[in-house]
């Protein structure tokens, strides 16, 4: 689990599938609001509220963005109270959840040596597709085209050479420098033989 604070009220969650495995819990005991994810979310925000200095009382914004086979994102935001309001609600937090599904793959590395190896991988899988971009000194792979049987183990595959990565494609595609849209594993198989 990794936390990051992205505004005085505001807090960035990142979970990865391992890390909900690892508490016994699934991605479906979150869209059911099992009493399972109840608890973890609130061990969250209590590590949150340490970690921050952020009082986390009152009425509270969750946004949940599930990336396919790489875990969630949610961002939190806490609404401001004043003094009144915290005194009446007494340590209560009531949530309201925003889920939203994303089905794409977005992994970061470091140096291009590391996606021309990949690329070496996912060849040899019959794999040609992908968009690769250029952002701060890194490059992002995005995936959309996978087959939800291949899904686990490319994403495998990809872990071993970078990381999964918490911008958004949206982001990358307006901040970062196009190299290659849709062929990237192919054309780094061609260039880089």
């Amino acid at each position: 689990m990794r936390l990051e604070r992205l505004t005085y009220n505001k807090i960035k969650i990142f979970l990865t599938t391992d890390d909900l495995s690892e508490r016994g819990l699934t991605k479906e005991d979150i869209w059911k609001d099992s009493l399972k994810w109840h608890q973890l979310f609130h061990e969250m925000l209590e590590e949150a509220s340490a970690e921050f200095g952020v009082e986390i009382q009152g009425s509270v914004g969750v946004e949940i963005f599930s990336m396919q086979a790489q875990g969630m994102i949610m961002i939190v935001t806490v609404d401001e109270q004043d003094e009144e309001e915290e005194y009446l609600d007494d340590g209560f937090i009531d949530m309201q959840v925003t889920v939203e599904g994303n089905e794409e793959i977005l992994f970061h590395f470091q140096e291009l040596e590391e996606v021309i190896q990949l690329s070496k991988r996912l060849n040899l899988m019959n794999y040609m597709g992908g968009s690769l971009y250029a952002m701060n000194n890194s490059y992002y792979l995005y995936l959309d085209d996978v087959t939800p049987q291949e899904v686990n183990k490319v994403v495998a595959i990809l872990a071993e050479y970078g990381n999964v990565t918490m911008e958004s494609i949206h982001r990358i595609e307006e901040y970062g420098k196009l190299i290659a849209k849709n062929t990237a594993v192919e054309t780094l198989n061609h260039y880089f033989k």
